[in-house]
């Protein structure tokens, strides 16, 4: 029998991700020092009180039924958080739990989108920006992240004909891979082009709380006349270390809400209560560590990017995530690939070619924050010795 699959599987080979898995674990059985700075997973742990919160939960037995929706604690909390956080009012209508902002964001298309409609896609992205459209069978359409125009869209100078056949537009400040934020006259800006243009604007909010240099994180519903036309993944993920339960929400629009919650509840059950508990904690929860934790990734950021301009590696501080973004070494041209590659082979340091958010990636690499300043400091010293690096 030939199986046949889908050619949309076409898109999603694992390519670079898996080899360099393989090299590094290669390095690993060597006995070879790896500092892995590829995977944005936080090396914090969540605060003692959320894990107690899910403990707790997790004793009592009816709690492993179906959910079948969230707990009204629940979202009362994120109506609390918005407001205290953000100065955002929420209504319940105005918000639903997803799993995880990646999985809400993989599937929004489905919601939105008949074959055909036009996405607007940032380039460089995150790829689960263009994954989900592409889900919905849309129509994919890049818009380019330039220095030229401070990272931000050029709202002036996309083609109206081709608006025409956009249904929504996925936005993220602070943004994955670039590590550049936007100024609230960005958005401002934003909230009435959408009316104008009839696009809704999906905004992926996942690093307002990880943001450096006395910066401002905001939700993009706190500017005036956004849930016409915006709706807003928050997740818990990042802020809170709560990666692995899977905790998000989609707010907003509450037309957009009730769409995809009729979605949704076609494929789900709802989020596991002993995992609802914990973020209940999480939001109501005091900001003590969510700030200190900044202020590490902040140290981490200067010991990365400074350290690697101190040895002739000119990489811009990043502005916000916990990650850090540049171009590769001129001498290496715009391959990326090749140049990870070498570099894990001559330092054993690992980081992720930019080529894999985007055509505008190439030439780049992506860091991850994702080590202590001490090891990072280590990282650098071992780019330095590699020779990879003119000085």
């Amino acid at each position: 029998m030939e199986i046949k699959f889908a050619d949309r599987m076409k898109d999603f080979e694992e390519g670079i991700f898996q080899v360099l898995n393989e090299k590094k674990n290669e390095r690993i059985a060597q006995g070879k020092t790896v500092y892995n700075l590829s995977v944005g997973t936080p090396d914090f742990k969540p605060a003692e009180y959320i894990m107690e919160a899910v403990a707790k939960a997790a004793e009592k037995a009816e709690n492993y039924k179906y959910a079948l929706a969230d707990l009204p604690e629940l979202t009362e909390s994120v109506i609390n958080r918005f407001k205290k956080r953000y100065g955002v009012e929420l209504d319940a209508e105005e918000i639903m739990s997803v799993y995880g902002s990646q999985e809400g964001i993989a599937h929004i298309g489905l919601s939105l989108c008949n074959s055909g409609d036009g996405v607007l896609v940032p380039d460089p992205g995150y790829p689960i920006f263009a994954v989900g459209p592409s889900l919905a069978n849309a129509s994919l359409i890049p818009y380019a992240l330039l220095a030229e125009n401070n990272y931000l869209p050029d709202l002036d100078g996309m083609d109206d004909a081709m608006l025409k056949s956009v249904k929504f537009m996925i936005v993220s400040y602070p943004m994955n891979p670039i590590c550049k934020t936007a100024p609230k006259s960005f958005y401002e800006k934003l909230i009435p082009w959408a009316k104008e243009k009839n696009i809704i604007i999906v905004h992926d909010n996942a690093y307002s709380d990880i943001i450096y240099d006395g910066r401002e994180g905001i939700s993009i519903l706190s500017i005036p006349g956004a849930k016409e036309v915006c709706v807003e993944f928050y997740s818990l993920s990042k802020s809170y270390n709560y990666t692995g339960a899977r905790m998000g929400f989609l707010v907003g629009n509450r037309d957009i809400i009730g769409n995809f919650k009729k979605l949704r509840s076609q494929i789900d059950y709802g989020t596991f209560l002993p995992v609802q508990y914990g973020a209940i904690a999480a939001l109501n929860g005091p900001d003590d560590q969510i700030k200190s934790q900044c202020m590490e990734y902040q140290k981490r950021r200067d010991a990365l990017c400074g350290g690697l301009r101190s040895i002739g590696w000119d990489i811009k501080d990043s502005e916000g995530t916990m990650f850090a973004w540049g171009a590769i070494p001129e001498q290496y041209g715009t391959d990326d690939v090749s140049f990870v590659m070498e570099l894990m082979e001559k330092s054993g340091v690992l980081c992720t070619p930019g080529s894999s958010f985007g055509s505008l990636g190439k030439g780049h690499v992506r860091f991850a924050l994702t080590m202590p300043v001490e090891e990072i400091k280590k990282a650098v010293a071992a780019i330095g010795e590699s020779g990879m690096i003119s000085p």
